[in-house]
């Protein structure tokens, strides 16, 4: 298979995948906004969130230049503005202006978040990593923002959120059925334990 069949099957299987719709600041002052979905938590202590950039993209471009970006959560409502932000708009055109998105300032870095996003984390570079063609962003969460009324008992509510997530090919997928289930202890185990010996 060529690289670009394999991608296809390994997306397709590698499934389902948040998105990072991130935004990016140049040192030219030119902002950038464009979905991620090789996107995860990477640390917990300290709070490091990763993303993937196939390529040498702005956003790429413009982490490596300022050290900073924001995670802004991709959600339902936003569905065909997160992919009209995938476009590949030319260096120098900013995704906000382009697509009438509106801004608003973040509170700890430079780049800005998107105004209308349910939550979003503001990021300071920790550092990246080249494997093949793509670079591993990490980024240390500096600033985390979440809408009061995505907040159920002070936690945020996936009903509320409402994310999207990528398929394979050009396929997306809503949140769908929630189910809840406890973690069952060992020591909580039903049935008899067996010994360590045995």
């Amino acid at each position: 298979m060529t690289a670009r069949e394999f991608y296809a099957l390994l997306t397709a299987l590698v499934v389902p995948r948040p998105i990072a719709w991130v935004s990016t600041l140049g040192r030219d002052g030119v902002d950038n906004l464009a979905p991620h979905s090789f996107f995860t938590i990477a640390s917990v202590e300290p709070p490091i969130v990763q993303f993937t950039s196939v390529g040498l993209k702005d956003t790429l471009r413009n982490v490596e230049e300022t050290g900073e970006f924001v995670v802004n959560l991709a959600c339902e409502n936003d569905f065909e503005t997160i992919n009209a932000t995938a476009t590949d708009f030319p260096r120098g055109i900013s995704e906000f202006e382009a697509l009438g998105i509106q801004r608003e300032p973040s509170l700890s870095v430079g780049p800005p978040r998107i105004a209308g996003a349910p939550a979003a984390l503001e990021c300071r570079v920790h550092s990246t990593l080249r494997i093949g063609d793509s670079t591993l962003v990490f980024g240390r969460v500096v600033h985390a923002a979440v809408h009061r009324e995505m907040l159920v008992d002070g936690h945020p509510d996936i009903g509320l959120l409402r994310p999207l997530a990528r398929l394979g090919k050009d396929e997306w997928a809503t949140l769908g059925a929630v189910r809840e289930i406890k973690r069952v202890r060992y020591a909580d185990r039903p049935g008899p334990t067996p010994s360590p010996d045995a």
